[in-house]
């Protein structure tokens, strides 16, 4: 079963973690189901940018983002080549390193 490191964040991960998650599974979802509460604003319907996740390793593995996904990365917090929003990544037969970016575009969980 492939294994995804999280990257330590202050606030969903501060120890990070190593996880395992079956083939097929988001990883949004294998992330909650480890007790990583990432956010899902948009309880993974793929309308929002709260779970975007940077792959640090393992990217290619993830199959190709569709336009949808595209244009919502071009407004997520710290975009780079490798972003993908968790919720339509979906674990392949490679492990994963995703770091979690320190801030989100929602506004009610940043208290602003």
């Amino acid at each position: 079963m492939p294994q995804i490191v999280v990257l330590p964040h202050p606030t969903y991960c501060p120890e990070g973690a190593v996880i395992e998650a079956p083939r097929g599974q988001s990883v949004c979802n294998a992330l909650l189901d480890h007790d990583i509460e990432i956010e899902h604003a948009c309880e993974k319907s793929c309308a929002c940018t709260t779970c975007h996740v940077v792959v640090r390793e393992g990217f290619a593995s993830l199959g190709e983002l569709d336009e949808k996904e595209e244009d919502l990365l071009d407004m997520a917090w710290g975009l780079e080549a490798t972003s993908r929003l968790s919720c339509q990544a979906i674990v392949g037969e490679e492990d994963l390193v995703v770091e979690i970016p320190k801030y989100t575009i929602n506004h009610a969980s940043e208290n602003h």
